[in-house]
């Protein structure tokens, strides 16, 4: 049953309601911190058994019938349309269901820096205030620069599509360029480290973030 559901607790019982968009470039653990926070107890509440909480993502490349096609972040000039039309399908939806938990990997501050890098700047503001009257929160993965060599022979043990990776700059240059964004963005931040590759570590320190401001329970 959904947290906080009659049929589950009762229908005055309460559960934690995180929604979270975990943002950073490439090697920066971000899908993995988002399923350790996924599976963590401090975020999900206590359940009798295991359900699942909707894990979305801009990143999926949907918007073509190709492989690694055009996302809602990699969108070509004559998909922009089609693009914005997602993120406000996205919007109605968090809306429709506000009362419940959200993960989501990457967002529309990696739109944003995607399509400024491309040099089609693109203003998202709307749809960072709706995020920000809705409760989410920016979690934004970092990496030490000189970090990024080891992490991507790493991620070439299991990438399908290796040459993403073949420019370690382009994630550097991006790293700073959402640090700017998630800074301007109206979401409460935190900025998480992962230069150690500790997951682990990272999901505490989200945890004791959303504890810290009364997200989920102490």
């Amino acid at each position: 049953m959904p947290p906080g559901s009659a049929a589950e607790s009762g229908p005055t019982a309460s559960a934690p309601l995180p929604k979270l968009v975990v943002e950073g470039t490439r090697l920066t653990h971000k899908t993995d911190l988002l399923f350790a926070l996924h599976e963590h107890p401090a975020v999900t509440g206590r359940r009798r058994y295991r359900y699942h909480f909707p894990v979305v993502s801009a990143e999926w490349g949907t918007l073509a019938p190709v492989p690694w096609g055009p996302s809602l972040i990699s969108y070509p000039p004559e998909l922009a349309d089609a693009a914005r039309r997602g993120y406000d399908a996205w919007l109605e939806l968090f809306r429709a269901h506000a009362h419940y938990p959200w993960f989501v990997d990457r967002f529309h501050v990696s739109t944003q820096v995607h399509q400024a890098a491309a040099g089609r700047p693109v203003d998202l503001r709307d749809v960072d205030t709706a995020l920000a009257d809705l409760g989410f929160r920016h979690v934004l993965c970092v990496r030490d620069p000189a970090t990024f060599r080891a992490a991507r022979l790493r991620r070439l043990e299991v990438s399908g599509n290796p040459s993403q990776y073949d420019d370690l700059e382009v994630f550097v240059r991006e790293q700073e360029a959402m640090r700017a964004a998630v800074t301007a963005s109206a979401l409460p931040s935190l900025v998480v480290d992962v230069s150690d590759d500790d997951v682990e570590r990272a999901a505490e320190a989200v945890v004791a973030w959303l504890r810290q401001d009364g997200v989920v329970p102490t």
